[in-house]
């Protein structure tokens, strides 16, 4: 029984099993720099506004701005590679999975927003936020629609035999339960 769009056999489990690894990591990762306490004597106000961060880095001219601009576009980047990839599934629309793997990112951001509200130096920040998102879309646009036709190319037959679990069992023949007659 191969499941739909999956990668042949044990290549598929160790491209999840790595991806998933590696999320994991990414994830404690983020987490250990995004809520640990800062010391610090002062803290700027949330940032509630959509794009007036980015505005007020922008305004500080080009290289002042490359760097905080470029650390929210890298922070969860990595998640727009290794979500399809501890999902393993080839044969599934280029727009859903970014729509999915947008909104996971999205997601993750989110939580990492609202948990800093209780960190010590942290403040809200949505343009960290819209950052975040942008950073992980452009990673999945610019990796996973190549990779997976690298994959598909190398196991060609995956994407051809897409056959789910339930459309095999359904589809199959219908058993018979041979009759029994009634006792006396």
């Amino acid at each position: 029984m191969q499941r739909q769009g999956s990668i042949g056999g044990n290549a598929a489990i160790r491209i999840r099993v790595t991806g998933g690894v590696l999320l994991v990591a990414h994830l404690a990762l983020v987490a250990w720099l995004m809520l640990r306490p800062l010391d610090v004597p002062w803290v700027m106000p949330p940032n509630l506004r959509p794009l007036a961060g980015i505005r007020a880095d922008l305004a500080l001219g080009w290289p002042g701005a490359v760097r905080p601009l470029g650390e929210g576009l890298a922070l969860l980047a990595p998640l727009g590679v290794l979500l399809p990839m501890a999902h393993g599934r080839l044969a599934v629309s280029p727009l859903a999975s970014l729509i999915r793997t947008a909104a996971a990112g999205a997601l993750i951001s989110l939580g990492i927003a609202l948990l800093q509200t209780g960190v010590p130096g942290r403040v809200v920040d949505v343009d960290s936020l819209l950052l975040n998102t942008v950073g992980v879309v452009l990673a999945h646009l610019t990796v996973v629609p190549a990779a997976r036709a690298r994959l598909r190319r190398r196991d060609p037959g995956a994407a051809g035999q897409a056959v789910t679990v339930q459309e095999e069992l359904s589809q199959g023949r219908t058993p018979t339960i041979p009759r029994v007659g009634i006792a006396p």
